[in-house]
């Protein structure tokens, strides 16, 4: 952990200031062991491995932590060798270069680090925070960035100062909770005035509900994760030759092969047959594990925005429901 992300935390229970336990053994730059304390001494958090935990070891999204400690460096662009995480997360936040370097960025849910690494790169100062010990691969694949502070937190008890950064963003993350309203209320606080946030949501409509996904997850979600991981990994390559079957099929192809409940980027993505299986099983993973899944509507975010009292929000539908605003 970097010293000057110390400014930045606090007490996720209290609100009240940190600071070191161990203050005459630590390296300015690095604190790699540590305890940061409340004033009053009646709450304490671990740094471990460099990384302050505010949270428990075990909880609702252990099975990201699996899956991002798994696929730690699948979606990452350096890795990919393409700029797909790059070119999500330019086109769905709308920011530029030149207006997040040297700023203060909030990852909230940053798993292994796909989109810190864009951020990063740009030269933003990258708070990256996840729930699970998806922390671990983010940091041990971008902890060369000077730029890199992360953070193990939960996002109901985010523990952080207000109005401590000046961009927020959440992609692929909030329909993941328990309380989706409640998660994404709890990011406009973190921004500074004038601060911009982006977030997006899986589409809440009648077509959300034909995806097989959603006919099977009542089961696959109580699944022990590590035997439905063993169980996909043995059957992807069959899931996938199925979805490549109906897709190929004239005219309604692309709205069959939703039956089969299979992450299938052919043709979407630039990537070689092996790493379209790789994706394959990672995102097959991702949308039959989560305990939660909660699709949105635009209305019903665009509320939340209002609700929020942000400004210049923009709706769009980039696979995801994009929506943007301004503190």
């Amino acid at each position: 952990m970097h010293i000057d992300l110390l400014d930045k935390l606090c007490c996720p229970l209290t609100q009240m200031p940190l600071h070191l336990k161990f203050e005459n053994t630590l390296s300015i730059n690095d604190i790699s062991d540590n305890v940061l304390l409340t004033k009053c001494g009646q709450h304490s958090y671990n740094i471990i491995n460099g990384i302050p935990r505010f949270v428990s070891i075990s909880n609702y999204a252990d099975n990201f932590g699996f899956q991002w400690n798994y696929f730690s460096k699948t979606q990452l662009d350096s890795y990919s060798g393409h700029p797909i995480s790059s070119d999500r997360f330019w086109k769905a936040t709308n920011w530029s270069v030149d207006e997040i370097k040297d700023k203060w960025i909030l990852d909230v849910g940053c798993g292994s680090g796909r989109f810190a690494e864009v951020a990063l790169k740009a030269g933003a100062k990258v708070v990256a925070l996840d729930y699970s010990s998806a922390v671990d691969s983010c940091y041990d694949n971008l902890k060369h960035f000077p730029n890199l502070y992360v953070v193990q937190g939960d996002i109901f008890a985010l523990p952080f100062k207000t109005e401590s950064f000046d961009f927020v963003y959440s992609l692929g993350v909030l329909q993941h909770t328990p309380n989706v309203k409640k998660a994404f209320l709890s990011l406009p606080p973190m921004l500074k005035p004038g601060g911009h946030l982006c977030v997006d949501y899986y589409w809440k409509r009648f077509v959300t509900v034909l995806h097989s996904k959603y006919l099977i997850r009542p089961l696959t979600k109580q699944m022990d994760k590590n035997k439905l991981f063993t169980i996909l990994k043995k059957n992807i390559i069959f899931l996938y030759n199925m979805s490549e079957f109906l897709r190929k099929i004239p005219l309604f192809g692309k709205f069959l092969m939703r039956f089969i409940p299979v992450a299938n980027y052919t043709d979407i993505y630039p990537l070689t047959k092996e790493q379209i299986l790789d994706w394959a099983l990672l995102d097959t993973f991702d949308m039959l594990s989560p305990k939660y899944d909660y699709p949105q509507t635009k209305n019903t975010i665009f509320k939340w925005m209002l609700d929020a009292n942000l400004q210049n929000i923009e709706i769009s539908h980039q696979t995801l429901l994009v929506i943007r605003g301004r503190k």
